[in-house]
């Protein structure tokens, strides 16, 4: 005799809760590395064999008598830390559907572990980069597996991993700031990333104790060698009600009215296999995904930009800048930044963007990259709370286009491509970064001439 209506009902209610809060923790988890490495980028180019601590970081400036320029750009520090993701993004879309996600996800948990002991041990900089490079890795692979995971669940989950990865900003460039700052915590970038170890621990936990599997999700047995890669004829699947609207482009209506437990009610039982798609059919496919994909890293590229080759090189003095040293206000501004992408990514339950947005957004954030330029040689910005204030809003911009961009891919491209759709997409974002991560570094280098020129003269 089936379950009462009722019992179903409230039985998909707690599943639905807990994978929701399963992708929010995959999103926090899976970008936390990330944000920790490039929070903590000055502290890896700035890193001596005898000074692991913040021995000369308490003090702010009393008067700014000359140029603060690392000999590298910490724009060396974001191509350590995007361009193996985007090398991931750009081949593993291609033969990853055969590769179970539990599979994945252990992969992921492990490169992050251990590129925070790489780090916290190294003794030069090549070797705090090679760590850097594992969390890549592991960035990139998991963006793109959790990304396809979704495909297997409501469009909720794809909300709940961008507020996740938002949430991995605050959290991770916050508690690294807090951290190291010499007036709270004063412990050492070692420390400081060992105490970070806790996070893969929490990330393991989500997937396997928190997340209730999608029946279309191939499960792969540890002592079952024959598990460990998906068959060709059950290909993978997701999960999706039956009918016209989720194969044509969906109207802003009919995605106002979505309900999602509605949708796990109704659709749990019908499930879309997703195309076996060849090689050129999947090139074919990225086709109709630029228009989605182009403004996301054009955003990428100016918001890059500014974190890794202009902030660095804007600062003040004690009496502009409430007192915070330079490498504290660089620290601050990676926060600030993040609580935007926060907010921003969270943001498309209560309200999603027109898609003409997604086109001026670039444009705002190419404007903000400029306008940053332009101060890091004249200095014309009276206060640092101005520069808050920007940069909170070049978050915001950067989370807003990633979160209405997968959400429109999610809603709108055929449900039978969907998993394909959604990995291949990231690569967006990545390639924003590692476009900007190039144009930093010479960027970097002139306006610290340019700064050397007006300070001295």
């Amino acid at each position: 005799m089936d379950p009462p209506v009722k019992t179903k009902m409230f039985s998909f209610k707690d599943d639905l809760i807990r994978n929701l809060i399963a992708f929010w923790v995959f999103g926090l988890c899976n970008n936390y590395a990330y944000v920790i490495m490039l929070s903590a980028a000055e502290d890896i180019m700035d890193k001596q064999e005898d000074n692991n601590k913040n021995s000369n970081d308490s003090f702010c400036d009393v008067k700014i008598t000359e140029t603060h320029c690392s000999s590298v750009s910490t724009g060396a520090v974001l191509l350590a830390d995007i361009l193996p993701t985007l090398v991931v993004k750009l081949t593993f879309p291609f033969f990853m559907h055969r590769i179970p996600f539990g599979i994945r996800h252990l992969t992921v948990v492990l490169l992050q572990a251990i590129s925070y002991f790489i780090v916290a041990y190294s003794q030069s900089v090549a070797m705090s980069l090679t760590g850097v490079v594992f969390a890549s890795l592991g960035a990139g692979l998991g963006e793109i597996t959790y990304l396809a995971l979704s495909a297997h669940f409501t469009s909720g989950t794809v909300s709940a991993w961008s507020s996740g990865t938002g949430g991995a900003g605050v959290i991770g460039s916050f508690a690294y700031a807090a951290l190291t700052e010499p007036k709270l915590a004063n412990l050492s970038p070692k420390d400081a990333l060992l105490a970070m170890l806790v996070v893969p621990a929490l990330f393991a936990l989500a997937y396997w104790f928190v997340m209730v599997p999608s029946p279309s999700i191939h499960k792969a047995n540890p002592i079952h060698p024959k598990t460990w890669l998906i068959p060709v004829r059950i290909a993978s699947t997701s999960m999706e009600k039956i009918n016209k609207s989720s194969i044509s482009v969906v109207s802003e209506d009919a995605w106002a009215a979505e309900m999602p437990i509605r949708e796990v009610c109704k659709g749990r039982e019908n499930y879309v296999e997703q195309r076996i798609l060849t090689f050129d059919e999947k090139l074919a496919l990225v086709v109709p995904l630029l228009k989605y994909m182009l403004p996301l890293a054009t955003v990428y590229i100016g918001e890059y930009l500014i974190n890794q080759g202009l902030t660095e090189l804007i600062y003040f003095d004690c009496s502009h800048s409430f007192h915070l040293s330079r490498h504290s206000q660089y620290r601050w501004y990676q926060v600030l930044y993040q609580v935007g992408v926060f907010l921003s990514r969270s943001s498309v339950n209560l309200f999603r963007l027109p898609r003409w947005m997604l086109f001026v957004l670039p444009v705002l954030q190419i404007t903000n990259a400029v306008f940053f330029a332009f101060d890091a040689v004249y200095f014309f910005i009276p206060h640092i709370w101005i520069v808050f204030i920007i940069i909170l809003f070049e978050g915001l911009l950067g989370g807003s286009s990633y979160v209405n961009t997968f959400d429109r891919i999610h809603s709108e491209v055929a449900p039978d491509t969907r998993e394909y759709s959604m990995s291949i997409a990231s690569l967006a974002d990545s390639l924003g970064v590692a476009i900007s991560g190039f144009t930093a570094i010479p960027l970097h280098n002139f306006l610290c001439n340019q700064q050397r020129f007006r300070i001295s003269s």
